[in-house]
């Protein structure tokens, strides 16, 4: 297989990694690239740890007992003994430094592009968390925020875990019942929140949703409001404590050696990630201040190379993970680039636009958005200069050779076109990239270091060249504390150790080649993948059933040829009930306004029934295996199902949709 990608020799000598080689053959371990580096990595994995921790000389309390205790995953738990502080770290260079250097590029539909520099964000930080302390929240609390992203979310998520309370977000663009479904299971004690905000040129008002969420959280004490979107109303009709943000950065300025940081243990909550499942409510996913540290260092420096003072630009919302991975860039020493609004509003050339002004090195972007850059007929170093990118990460969904191809092409002749896989379990890689090693077109380069990724076969081997589950069979500092109300980890146990017991089952399909590299062939369940987020399946269905209109529904997300996705959405009607046009705009308007624009699906059609297990589970994985073009005798048992005949008509919607796709 040819490379298409090598690094150049300067390259090579300034990289983190190859510094971090250097640092460990001084002190005794010698490594002749990456592929020795990972297999130590997973071979002694307290020691690689332990040298993580000295390398980027973590900041911490106490002696540590152990770096990884000998309990099994989930219940594994990480440098016993030693307390430290996530903000802590990200803040960490605003006295390394001149203090009012850049630290974040920040735009939005509802603002032109400007900077914030690090004494500003420090500042900022220093002043909200002590009023949250005067407030009375602390260790013990959850503080929420329905924002997008812009400084003032990045300045509340920082102070809130500076002070050891936990965090979580949402993105203002989810309806009220998502949100309700996530923070009510975690009883936040404050809200920060947006009227409303702006995307693709149009105005949204949010204080409807917001007074509908404030009355479904009880355990809310204080609401915070930024009245960013000048349109909508300043606030929601709730009767509890209303601030002001304003109001809560008043007071004398705080230098940065005159505030103390709550320094917590390896067992304490950092924030609080969803990933929807494909039944129940969203999986609330805790994270602890060590293992995000520790991770995010990891991944920052070595998978993605950003160099220092770099800058770091990453499509997202603050309701995906990868909106938590942001601060990568300052924890290097360098600059985050936040950006609220469509991407291609007023056309798909605006991310480069912005790459371009904000100096990027390292951009991410997903496969999907590219696809709408190549339809427009955009090639961006045609307008664009991009003289300080270095790489172009390819997130959120596989990656075809075309794309990395067009990257080379139409973005930069040496830029390191990368495809990475990770999750939201983890709020990082698990299938990762490094400039060490060559890019093969549509290839992911390496598992992760620190990362035993493998592929196994349906009888728990081990295999190489074939496809297989992807597991992870050794414990990693990331991987959840523990999930919210989740009483002797018996929902976090269910959702991913239980098909091979003792090892995580991720549930993504993939195929590791002789040399380590590696294709995601898509899930192994029926979680949806939506412009490069993922979606339970779970959060229509509640939609769904809430309308009397529609007996019953089934929803499934399926890889098209060249890096695309096709959602449809099937419902099945009550008894002499046709599916009109109004029905159908009425199902999108409510997905769209309950769930979010994401949750709406490309293609709604009437079938006969939903098919069923006997145990009467919706059979969401054999239709979309079916609509993979994979035979029906191959994807389900007809003596398993409770409506056997359902699957014949879904069989031939499945042969129809294929051919008339392919002749297109």
């Amino acid at each position: 297989m040819t490379a298409i990608w090598q690094a150049s020799e300067d390259r090579l000598a300034n990289s983190h990694l190859t510094r971090f080689i250097a640092w460990l053959a001084d002190r005794g371990h010698a490594f002749d690239g990456y592929r020795p580096l990972w297999d130590w990595s997973v071979q002694d994995v307290p020691a690689f740890w332990q040298a993580i921790w000295d390398y980027f000389d973590i900041i911490a309390d106490g002696d540590c007992q152990q770096v990884m205790t000998d309990d099994p995953m989930p219940r594994t738990r990480w440098f016993t003994g030693t307390r430290l502080n996530y903000a802590e770290h990200v803040l960490r260079h605003e006295r390394n430094g001149d203090p009012e250097r850049t630290m974040l590029h920040h735009g939005s539909e509802l603002r032109l592009m400007g900077t914030i520099s690090w004494a500003e964000v420090g500042g900022a930080v220093r002043k909200l968390a002590t009023r949250l302390r005067a407030m009375g929240i602390g260790p013990g609390d959850t503080v929420v925020a329905y924002m997008p992203n812009i400084p003032e979310t990045v300045i509340a998520k920082l102070a809130t875990t500076a002070i050891g309370a936990t965090w979580s977000s949402a993105a203002p663009e989810f309806g009220a019942q998502t949100v309700i479904d996530r923070f009510s299971q975690i009883a936040p004690k404050l809200v920060f929140a947006v009227n409303g905000y702006r995307y693709s040129g149009k105005d949204f008002d949010r204080t409807g949703d917001l007074t509908r969420i404030m009355e479904a959280l009880p355990t809310a004490q204080h609401l915070v409001m930024l009245n960013y979107q000048p349109t909508a109303r300043h606030a929601p009709d709730w009767a509890g404590d209303m601030l002001a943000w304003p109001d809560m950065l008043t007071g004398p300025d705080i230098a940065p050696e005159g505030f103390e940081y709550t320094r917590v243990a390896s067992d304490h909550p950092l924030w609080v990630l969803f990933s929807s499942g494909t039944t129940g409510l969203p999986k609330p996913i805790v994270h602890g201040h060590h293992g995000i540290v520790l991770e995010h260092y990891k991944s920052a420096a070595f998978h993605f190379e950003i160099p220092q003072d770099g800058a770091l630009f990453f499509y997202s919302t603050t309701g995906w993970m990868v909106w938590n991975t942001l601060m990568w860039g300052p924890l290097m020493n360098g600059r985050a680039v936040l950006y609220d609004g469509h991407p291609a509003h007023p056309d798909a050339s605006l991310l480069w636009r912005i790459a371009d002004e904000t100096r990027t090195t390292t951009l991410g972007v997903s496969p999907t958005y590219l696809q709408i850059v190549r339809g427009q007929g955009i090639v961006p170093n045609s307008k664009y200069a991009l003289e300080a990118l270095q790489s172009v990460m390819l997130v959120g969904s596989p990656a075809t050779p075309e794309v990395f191809d067009w990257v080379l092409s139409a973005v930069k002749p040496d830029v390191w076109p990368t495809s990475q896989s990770g999750g939201t379990e983890f709020c990082s890689g698990i299938l990762a990239g490094s400039p060490l090693l060559p890019t093969h077109a549509g290839e992911i380069q390496a598992p992760a270091l620190g990362t035993d990724a493998r592929a196994l076969d349906e009888s728990g081997k081990s295999v190489v060249n074939q496809e297989g589950e992807l597991v992870i069979t050794q414990a990693m500092p990331s991987m959840p504390l523990f999930f919210w109300g989740d009483d002797n980890f018996t929902r976090y146990t269910s959702s991913y150790f239980e098909t091979y017991p003792g090892v995580w089952h991720h549930g993504d399909r993939v195929l590791f080649n002789d040399h380590g590299g590696s294709f995601v062939l898509g899930r192994s369940d029926a979680t949806l993948n939506r412009f490069g987020v993922r979606i339970g399946s779970a959060e229509i269905y509640r939609t769904m059933e809430a309308m009397p209109e529609v007996a019953d529904s089934l929803v499934v997300c399926v890889e098209e040829p060249g890096g695309g996705y096709y959602m449809p959405l099937f419902v099945q009607l009550p008894n002499g009930k046709r599916l009109t046009d109004d029905l159908i705009a009425q199902i999108r308007q409510r997905l769209k306004t309950e769930r979010s624009p994401r949750h709406v699906p490309d293609q709604i059609i009437a079938a006969p029934a939903i098919p069923m297990t006997l145990t009467g589970k919706k059979m969401e994985v054999p239709v979309r295996k079916l609509l993979l073009g994979q035979p029906l005798a191959k994807v389900a048992s007809r003596d398993a199902t409770r409506n056997p005949d359902v699957l014949d008509w879904f069989a031939d919607f499945a042969t129809a949709h294929i051919a008339k796709r392919d002749a297109s």
